[in-house]
């Protein structure tokens, strides 16, 4: 069980950012987990590290930007369950996990992935950007998610749980205010009568 939860911790870090966790991953911890990364071991280390310095410098500069985030958003969204996928199956290996068990880890850790972007780029076109104190919040969590994978696994995956708790809270907020806008007659044709239509 603690496994799992070190596995969700990680992959809960790459809802938040793509190229970040798994640079603290390679810088941090030993050459043994780096080989367990799928896809990730075929690449020499030290290329790979170079790749992933570069990509978390432009997340952590960009996300800055109320411009450039929607840019950023868009590539985190595509990669973000990919990674969430590979880091998650990475530390289930670490972890001795039943390889029979290694696919379901990469699906719930890749779709725990998808489903924080997800959030994010929402909460983005609700608000119009994101307050910059959110995206510091943010960076500082993704760190404090690899961190607690290792060393604190099962506060990592608490956390994680809790940041799909408020996920999917945030979607039935969402779904509440958008028919809050319509007239009481018009709330079941959820696209009339909105003065923010999508």
């Amino acid at each position: 069980m603690v496994e799992i939860l070190a596995a969700l911790s990680i992959s809960a870090a790459a809802g938040m950012r793509v190229a970040l966790p798994l640079l603290l991953t390679g810088l941090i911890y030993s050459d043994t987990l780096w080989m367990e990364m799928p896809l990730i071991s075929r690449i020499p280390k030290s290329v790979a590290i170079g790749v992933l310095v570069g990509w978390s410098l432009c997340e952590l500069l960009f996300s800055k930007n109320r411009l450039t985030q929607r840019f950023l958003q868009l590539s985190q969204l595509i990669l973000g369950p990919v990674v969430g996928a590979i880091a998650g199956v990475g530390v289930a290996r670490v972890a001795s996990v039943d390889s029979r068990l290694l696919p379901l880890v990469g699906l719930i850790g890749g779709l725990l992935a998808l489903v924080l972007q997800l959030v994010q780029v929402g909460w983005f076109f609700r608000l119009r950007g994101l307050p910059l104190w959110v995206i510091f919040s943010q960076d500082f969590l993704c760190v404090c998610l690899v961190l607690f994978a290792f060393d604190a696994p099962r506060q990592g995956g608490v956390i994680a749980l809790l940041l799909l708790w408020l996920a999917i809270r945030s979607t039935k907020e969402w779904q509440r205010w958008y028919r809050g806008q319509a007239s009481p007659d018009l709330r079941r044709r959820s696209r009339r009568g909105k003065i923010n239509p999508d």
